[in-house]
């Protein structure tokens, strides 16, 4: 086989591995992570003008909170929460190789996926849970819970702002679709370059 056809049996083999997927979120978290979002919208616009409904999907933010740990430890591979330690320390040498330009490849989270993960699972607990005793008779109207649950709250919110910008970012310095990744659950496999 002469060098020209070796080169193009190399670029047709290449050409495919490049559009080669591979299962990273599975469905139990994919439905876990819209159904978060759609909880946590729908709580942002509704205190006290639906309780009813703030207070529902408050409780239900609750129950995903505990199904994420769970899943944590017993879900897929990339899933669970077995890196999240090593993630979390690398993320500070991650965040500034990003700032020069360099993002490295994960199939799963990124350091600065992880530790946005870790902050607004946090954040969240602690929005969820002072909300669930502001609505109780021992801490109804008690100055400390209500506050908590109002910075938390917004602190949430700005961390989900990051957490879309973060995406977009990321979908652009790397030319790929992880919007459409947590959709599917697939991510593309990189060919050789």
């Amino acid at each position: 086989m002469n060098d020209k056809a070796v080169s193009d049996a190399r670029g047709v083999s290449d050409r495919r591995l490049a559009h080669r997927t591979i299962s990273v979120w599975d469905l139990p978290l994919r439905l876990w992570h819209w159904t978060l979002a759609a909880c946590v919208l729908a709580a942002w616009f509704t205190p006290t003008v639906y309780d009813s409904l703030h207070r529902i999907v408050g409780y239900t933010v609750i129950a995903l909170l505990v199904f994420r740990l769970a899943w944590g430890f017993c879900g897929s591979r990339y899933s669970r929460f077995r890196m999240t330690g090593v993630r979390l320390r690398a993320a500070p040498s991650y965040l500034r190789n990003l700032g020069r330009g360099i993002t490295g490849r994960y199939i799963g989270l990124n350091p600065a996926g992880t530790l946005m993960l870790v902050a607004l699972l946090l954040l969240l607990a602690v929005s969820a849970i002072t909300g669930a005793l502001s609505v109780t008779v021992a801490f109804f109207g008690v100055w400390w819970i209500e506050d908590t649950h109002a910075v938390a709250s917004d602190a949430v919110m700005i961390l989900i702002v990051l957490h879309v910008a973060g995406v977009v970012l990321m979908s652009w310095l790397q030319r790929e679709n992880l919007l459409r990744s947590m959709i599917t659950g697939r991510k593309r496999i990189r060919g050789r370059s």
